[in-house]
């Protein structure tokens, strides 16, 4: 039986997640002691060191983000913590945020100081209300013993956080969108540059940063013995934290080493696939991930193996489909989303999602023809190119992979006009 690994997830039910004395018995805040001793360029090169990449889906380097952030000159600096995780099938952080809610807090406080920031936002999505309790109260015992507010430590370092809870919108997890939200105003994103690193929440120069990417932190600065940097295969470095969902018999969240088969996972972790059907798809990374058919299954689950079999890591996320859904049916229903969440500003993602979601109806109804396939690949490529913000750009992911992946779906006859 394969097994997950704890690195990220050591301290899960180690400790009273409401008692922040509890969470300072197994050591808790004893990285934030020594990040403020220590040089922030040294904390930026030991991230860089194990290739931290950002865990929402942009796979940026962590460690070259928060070099650039500290470099920006700027007075009151601002960390956010993107936890809107709107992406569907995808439920990892939810796990950090329930289990360790004193080590994401103590995270942002060593990123608010390697970059010089003064505030942090958590911004956590609305279905997530549940855990605003636990979070606030996480805020209020840190400020109580000293780990926020002035003079932290007596570093002469001042840092605050705000709780701030999204509307449900998907397109809020895009870093401008979120930022406008905070603000107050419609969650659209804007136009860039300028980037936000420059001028972000309220103009002010901003480090955007997801859940796991924030959590990792504190156990890399007191990894002592290097556990993180021997998990992984290649460039591919440490652990993971996914979310495996869909016709699987045990879905749930695991942290794996980089370089754990798809097979691994599912058959595995996840112990397979209900009543032992036989897999029609895979979706990696939510609704905005590319497909694959079951070839794929002995496949690394690293960012440069799946890259090469034509997915990616994405959101961290696993849909398993079996047989009993069609490809079509399961492109209708993950077209609905985006039709659903498109924040409708630009044209190619306002247009695009509807004339597809047309264009596959048609073809559920036999009435599609080859022009319309045509078509529909030709919007799908222009929402790719010419999209506003991410939620547009990677829409059409999904059928642009199976497109490639299951070509006989998408043979139909008529005319050709």
């Amino acid at each position: 039986m394969t097994e997950p690994v704890h690195f990220l997830t050591k301290n899960f039910g180690r400790y009273d997640t409401s008692s922040i004395g509890s969470y300072m018995s197994i050591g808790g805040f004893e990285a934030l002691r020594k990040a403020v001793n220590t040089d922030p360029k040294e904390i930026t090169n030991l991230i860089s060191s194990v290739k931290v990449r950002g865990r929402g889906g942009a796979e940026y380097e962590l460690g070259r983000k928060w070099s650039q952030a500290r470099a920006v000159v700027g007075e009151r600096k601002v960390v956010i913590c993107n936890a809107d995780e709107g992406e569907t099938t995808t439920f990892k952080d939810r796990e950090l945020i329930e289990h360790d809610p004193f080590n994401l807090i103590e995270a942002m406080i060593i990123a608010g100081y390697v970059v010089g920031a003064t505030d942090g936002y958590i911004y956590m999505r609305a279905e997530y209300a549940c855990f605003r309790p636990l979070l606030l109260n996480a805020i209020r015992q840190a400020k109580n013993y000293g780990f926020l507010g002035t003079n932290i430590l007596g570093k002469g370092f001042d840092f605050n956080i705000h709780l701030y809870s999204g509307a449900g919108a998907y397109v809020c997890g895009e870093g401008t969108a979120l930022i406008r939200s905070i603000e107050g105003k419609a969650g659209r994103p804007r136009m860039k540059p300028p980037f936000i690193k420059v001028s972000g929440v309220f103009a002010r120069p901003t480090c955007l940063n997801n859940v796991e990417s924030l959590s990792i932190v504190p156990h890399l600065l007191m990894d002592t013995e290097g556990f993180y940097a021997s998990c992984g295969q290649g460039d591919s470095i440490g652990t993971k934290m996914i979310s495996v969902a869909g016709n699987v018999n045990h879905p749930g969240a695991f942290e794996i080493p980089f370089g754990m088969t798809v097979r691994e996972i599912i058959y595995g972790l996840a112990g397979g696939v209900q009543r032992d059907r036989a897999i029609r798809l895979i979706q990696f990374g939510g609704a905005s991930g590319k497909v694959a058919d079951a070839s794929i299954l002995d496949t690394p689950y690293t960012y440069e193996d799946l890259r090469a079999a034509g997915v990616m890591v994405g959101s961290g996320a696993l849909l398993v489909i079996d047989e009993r859904t069609s490809v079509l049916d399961f492109l209708r229903m993950n077209q609905e989303f985006f039709s659903e969440e498109s924040c409708g500003q630009c044209t190619p993602c306002r247009e695009g999602n509807l004339h597809i979601k047309i264009i596959l109806d048609k073809m559920a109804a036999g009435t599609a023809t080859p022009t319309d396939i045509a078509i529909m690949a030709k919007i799908a490529r222009v929402m790719s190119m010419s999209s506003l913000c991410g939620l547009g750009e990677t829409a059409q992911n999904t059928l642009r992979s199976a497109m490639r992946v299951f070509p006989e779906v998408f043979e139909v006859g008529g005319p050709v006009a």
